[in-house]
């Protein structure tokens, strides 16, 4: 699992690609409370583009960011979920909670 992040006008965008699976959730998880901590961001998007793979691992990690910043005021979301972790949040009805944006690649 790769994680990268960005902070941009108290946004917190989190990157992560690989496999989100049960062993890779709990550092994932890990990783994101020190950035929440650090950044203290009003918005933390969960950008999924570079996932190869998630299960409900991930929608746990999903709702535990989304309870987090709901207790601090902030707002969580998802973008643009590889094809293998939409099919996963569907299954879960997890975007009834949670805001799920999917942006159009841009053209060059």
């Amino acid at each position: 699992m790769k994680i990268y992040s960005t902070y941009v006008n108290t946004k917190l965008t989190v990157y992560l690609s690989g496999e989100l699976d049960h062993h890779a959730a709990r550092g994932t998880m890990d990783k994101i409370d020190r950035l929440m901590d650090e950044y203290l961001p009003r918005d933390c998007v969960l950008n999924l583009a570079g996932l190869t793979f998630m299960d409900s691992s991930g929608i746990a990690l999903i709702l535990r960011v989304f309870k987090r910043l709901k207790e601090t005021g902030g707002r969580a979301s998802v973008e643009n979920p590889s094809q293998q972790a939409q099919r996963v949040i569907d299954a879960s009805g997890i975007y009834r909670l949670i805001n799920i944006v999917t942006t159009a690649a841009k053209e060059v």
